[in-house]
């Protein structure tokens, strides 16, 4: 069994399972894409809650791990070669995993997966998060209309595209991959958590909205999505 003892991350967050994926995250958009991901494959992994209340992402251990200071990030004790593999950045864990474990991410659409990925990574994540920020989070106070005008109106073209490119589809690139693992998490946060749905057009969307509860009701994404479990 490989030894993590030389990573200083599992000093403050100790190993529970010999053997298994490590996750330290918290049940973000993208926290929770790994371990939905994690959860559909069949993964075996521990999940270390990363607490931003408390600062855990700035401690050096698990600055040790990401020096971007960013949840989530990963070891997998059995990496290629079977060598322990560290790694940040939800969309290269993503990418990882899939080959990993040799699903939801399928040949044949390969690059069609991985395009609607970046399309999340690019797009629906930082411009939904800023919206978030102005609109639910401190960002409300400011006076200056513009910066939430600029992130609704992104959000609202994002939205549009989407739906655009869902319509007559049950998954973003052909079967379930983890390009929905990527954007769901974040179409799921702004509705309930940044209760921003009102303003950028959500009921005009004809595909968006029930490829949302598709993905919701998958039994998967409702264990990854409450994991880290919270306190």
């Amino acid at each position: 069994m490989t030894n993590l003892s030389a990573f200083p991350i599992t000093k403050r967050w100790p190993l529970r399972t010999p053997g298994a994926i490590q996750l330290y995250s918290l049940p973000t958009p993208n926290g929770v894409k790994v371990s939905i991901a994690l959860e559909e494959m069949g993964l075996p992994y521990d999940a270390h809650l990363v607490s931003f209340a408390t600062n855990d992402q700035m401690s050096p251990e698990f600055l040790s791990l990401n020096p971007n200071n960013k949840i989530p990030a990963i070891i997998d004790p059995n990496g290629p070669g079977g060598k322990p593999l560290p790694l940040f950045e939800s969309g290269a864990i993503l990418i990882y995993l899939a080959e990993k474990s040799g699903k939801l991410l399928p040949a044949e659409t390969r690059y069609e997966v991985l395009q609607w990925l970046m399309f999340q990574m690019g797009g629906i994540g930082p411009m939904f998060g800023q919206l978030g920020y102005f609109h639910h989070f401190a960002g409300k106070e400011i006076e200056d209309p513009r910066p939430k005008e600029r992130y609704r109106a992104e959000t609202e073209r994002l939205l549009k595209v989407l739906d655009a490119a869902l319509a007559g589809h049950e998954w973003i690139a052909g079967d379930y991959s983890i390009a929905d693992i990527a954007i769901a998490p974040w179409l799921r946060a702004l509705r309930e958590v940044y209760k921003a749905n009102e303003i950028v057009g959500w009921e005009n969307l004809k595909n968006v909205p029930a490829y949302l509860e598709r993905f919701l009701a998958r039994p998967a994404v409702q264990r990854g999505l409450v994991q880290p479990p919270r306190p």
